[in-house]
């Protein structure tokens, strides 16, 4: 008991961990409480790179302003320290903070409701074991009329329903603990899912893809061109653990949802979603019609191809696996929205290193070599070769892109 004692507050880093472990059912809590902390990946909004651990205060970029994640630590004055147990629930499940006063859904709420009021106080006693951080935070930073909290009403009436998630009768165990997970903490309809002009969850196309912050979030489902459906459970946790599978590397935003959060989740949790995402498809399969290869801009981008691009991708878009992703039949290469590929093609991208695949290759900025007619030429030539087919991409999408991208932070 004393070197358990010992090994948690070495853990935790604070005096407050090990007093809180001086029975074996709060340590438990707590020990699940860090882990499924990990699984909401909540260290990604409320921590600003380098500085204390959950004392907010990180930007959330939003379609309608700018939210400051607020303080998590248990600090009375600015942070969590004097919230109650229910007051901490319902921030979770009805979208109602401290005081009951209504949340934005940047703070995904819409998700976490169907997560169990054991796991949320798990996850809170986990928190109180943290330091203290004194980080007063205003995190409501929307303008006029996005600022009056009270419209949330209106907002959580037309796309909330509140509810702990229920088991579906007639799906394994592994399914109803992937479902669990990807429905609620883990929310990843929260990038995966479309949104409508209000910021709801387009549910018709529940995980067929979005974009978010200047990147398109990939289609979760099964549809086997522009979905994983050529994924196996196999490849899908061993792309949540590593960041890289013989299909894809992940960049962007992915990459610090692998570094935060999925990369520590246990393998039987990884299966359980990828069981889940294997029986998640779309009613009609999506088709496409290839652009034809005598095209003038198929052409263009064949020769912008084999002088930039093939030496890491290959002449024939196979990649090398586990460092650059294969083209030929890549399902994000084929997307709805050609959005990321316009902008690693522009700037570069650096795939994501962690423990088991340690080597992240990066992927050089093209954009200060290649006109807006190039990019956009090379981008329809490898969406529409090897087997692919997708939209063309025209230069006014690339201009648009690079506008963009110009004027982020």
């Amino acid at each position: 008991m004393k070197r358990a004692l010992i090994g948690l507050a070495l853990l935790l880093g604070t005096s407050a961990a090990a007093h809180a472990a001086t029975d074996g059912q709060s340590f438990d809590q707590i020990s699940r409480g860090r882990y499924l902390a990990a699984v909401g990946d909540c260290v990604a909004c409320h921590t600003i790179p380098g500085d204390k651990l959950y004392a907010g205060g990180r930007p959330l970029e939003t379609p309608f302003g700018t939210l400051l994640a607020p303080n998590l630590t248990p600090d009375r004055e600015t942070g969590i320290g004097n919230w109650s147990d229910d007051e901490f629930v319902n921030a979770l499940q009805i979208g109602r903070g401290r005081g009951g006063g209504h949340l934005y859904p940047a703070m995904p709420y819409t998700y976490y409701s169907k997560v169990t009021r054991d796991d949320a106080l798990a996850i809170r006693a986990y928190l109180a074991t943290l330091e203290p951080v004194r980080n007063p935070v205003v995190s409501n930073q929307l303008p006029f009329p996005f600022s009056i909290r009270l419209s949330m009403v209106g907002w959580n009436t037309l796309f909330f329903s509140p509810g702990t998630f229920t088991p579906v009768p007639g799906k394994s165990d592994d399914w109803n603990r992937g479902a669990y997970l990807a429905e609620g903490l883990a929310h990843c309809g929260m990038c995966h899912t479309p949104k409508n002009l209000l910021g709801g969850d387009k549910t018709s196309r529940t995980l067929q893809g979005g974009v978010l912050q200047g990147w398109f979030s990939p289609n979760l489902t099964g549809d086997a061109r522009v979905g994983i459906g050529g994924w196996s459970t196999d490849d899908i946790v061993e792309y949540l653990g590593t960041g890289h599978n013989r299909f894809a590397a992940a960049s962007g935003p992915m990459s610090e949802v692998i570094t935060n959060s999925t990369s520590h989740m246990t393998k039987t949790d990884l299966a359980a979603i990828a069981t889940y995402l294997k029986d998640t498809g779309p009613s009609v399969a999506s088709t496409a019609t290839p652009v034809a290869a005598d095209g003038s801009a198929m052409r263009a981008g064949q020769v912008v191809y084999i002088s930039n691009c093939a030496a890491c991708h290959a002449a024939d878009g196979t990649g090398i696996p586990q460092l650059f992703p294969t083209l030929k039949g890549s399902a994000s290469v084929q997307s709805v929205e050609p959005t990321s590929l316009i902008r690693v093609v522009l700037q570069g991208a650096q795939s994501v290193a962690t423990d088991p695949a340690p080597t992240g290759a990066s992927m050089p900025a093209f954009g200060w070599k290649l006109s807006d007619e190039e990019v956009a030429d090379v981008v329809t030539y490898v969406r529409n070769t090897w087997g692919n087919a997708a939209a063309t991409v025209s230069p006014s999408d690339v201009g648009k892109s690079r506008r963009q991208l110009s004027q982020s932070p």
